[in-house]
């Protein structure tokens, strides 16, 4: 399990740097290249309590989905220990999915023309839990830094494929 935040595991293989986490999704859409794809990025977090300290499991997916025809994903975890308060779980959570975009995308555009897929901010928050009255503030921390926001029902990438590993 990788906690360097410039290393993302897999299924079958763990650490992937930047440059082969690129190469990996490069190959992907280019088993299948008559599809559109959406590249998905997502954080989710989980706190516990060990020994009377208060960990927090940060889990960024990186998702390469091929609409209607399956996904690849990776993934990396970082533990901080920290007092778990929701509002900072949950900024911590935008601000660690978009370093992870503003690291790998331009890796990515270096491979694949952007006419190819889609860019999504995945943000595990919604209109019915206790993240509602931040929805507005973390969708327009990411529209600000220029990417589309997704929150739940549309978050999978963050409240499914993330939430596996925390």
């Amino acid at each position: 399990m990788g906690t360097n935040c410039n290393y993302f595991d897999s299924k079958g293989k763990t650490s992937y740097n930047l440059k082969h986490l690129a190469l990996e999704i490069k190959s992907f859409v280019e088993s299948d290249a008559s599809s559109f794809y959406s590249l998905v990025i997502g954080t989710d977090s989980q706190s516990r309590r060990i020994n009377g300290v208060a960990e927090i499991n940060f889990v960024t997916a990186v998702v390469i989905y091929r609409k209607g025809k399956g996904a690849k994903y990776f993934w990396r975890k970082v533990k901080v220990i920290k007092k778990p308060v929701l509002r900072d779980r949950i900024y911590t959570e935008t601000l660690m999915s978009l370093d992870a975009a503003e690291k790998i995308v331009p890796e990515i555009r270096k491979l694949i023309t952007p006419s190819k897929y889609d860019l999504e901010i995945h943000i595990d928050v919604g209109s019915l839990g206790p993240t509602r009255e931040m929805i507005r503030e973390v969708v327009g921390i990411v529209n600000g830094n220029g990417y589309v926001a997704k929150t739940k029902p549309d978050s999978w990438g963050a409240s499914s494929v993330a939430d596996k590993y925390t």
